[in-house]
């Protein structure tokens, strides 16, 4: 059972009791009144219809492979999730990192991570994904100040750590299925960044496989955040966070979502947080951790 919170509850005790709970034993909830306007979700989603129906050439021009650093559209079967199998993900996403103008220095000095974001020309798509980028960011933040409370650290904790974040925004298209075997349209997985904020249209398909157990539908409550916590959070707490997997089964329709990956500074040192005993792993940077994982996301597959 995936418990449904809502945030102005997480300020009280029993709502961060309820939180601890969550993420201590499955690694997702639901999120309600949230503050994020429905209409901007709304945009969110328009927009990304938008780009996913231009023409393959003209998604092309802004294709992921023409950058190291992540950003823009990874056509449909260029991504994996699902390390241990053969299949290849049927979805297509638009991806956008923390936004940097051309001539920053971290863009120029080449540093992994900071290039900058690629944009489809496409009236309203930059400006609507960056509010939502800040918007989702903000969120994220107040959820981890929740986690760094229930883990008995200062609510400002994480604030620091998340200023000029490698936070990433993700748009997903998954096509009908087809009936293929062995199809998927995303493969079984954990998130890699600290925790995620996952927006979704309603059609199913996502499903969570909680320790111990079998794979459940994940359910839907318009305008909330399916949040769940990433391997990275899962590091930090030394294991006291899980990050479960979980995957997306080829919808009867075309399923649309909004990802968001809230990650923190590039240089933040994931290692044990206080209290959280004795650490089960050697301390590393974030952007370092990241680059690893992601690796092995685009890595060719042997046919």
């Amino acid at each position: 059972m995936i418990p449904i919170l809502s945030l102005p509850e997480l300020s009280t005790d029993d709502g961060l009791a309820e939180l601890g709970v969550a993420v201590r034993e499955t690694g997702f909830f639901l999120l309600r009144d949230h503050g994020v306007p429905a209409d901007l979700q709304a945009e969110v989603l328009r927009q990304a219809d938008l780009f996913f129906d231009l023409p393959v050439a003209s998604k092309a021009e802004v294709a992921i492979e023409k950058t190291p650093h992540y950003r823009g559209w990874a056509r449909a079967g260029l991504e994996s999730l699902d390390e241990t199998r053969p299949e290849v993900d049927t979805k297509e996403s638009f991806n956008i990192g923390y936004d940097l103008a051309a001539d920053d220095p971290r863009v120029v000095a080449g540093e992994p991570f900071r290039g900058v974001n690629q944009w489809p020309d496409l009236p309203g798509f930059r400006e609507t994904m960056l509010a939502y980028y800040d918007a989702c960011q903000g969120l994220g933040l107040r959820v981890l100040s929740a986690l760094a409370r229930d883990l008995g650290l200062p609510a400002d904790h994480f604030d620091a750590l998340f200023e000029e974040p490698l936070s990433a925004l993700r748009v997903l298209r998954y096509p009908p299925a087809s009936g293929a075997q062995g199809e998927i349209g995303a493969g079984a997985h954990t998130d890699y960044g600290a925790i995620t904020l996952l927006l979704t249209d309603g059609e199913g398909g996502l499903q969570v496989r909680p320790r111990g157990g079998d794979w459940a539908d994940v359910p839907h409550i318009e305008g909330a955040y399916v949040v769940n916590i990433g391997d990275c959070l899962m590091r930090w707490t030394n294991d006291i966070y899980v990050s479960t997997p979980h995957r997306v089964l080829p919808p009867k329709r075309v399923r649309r979502s909004v990802a968001f990956f809230t990650e923190a500074n590039p240089d933040a040192v994931v290692a044990a947080l206080p209290g959280t005993g004795e650490p089960k792993y050697p301390p590393i940077r974030a952007a370092d951790y990241l680059a690893s994982r992601l690796k092995a996301t685009y890595a060719p597959k042997a046919s």
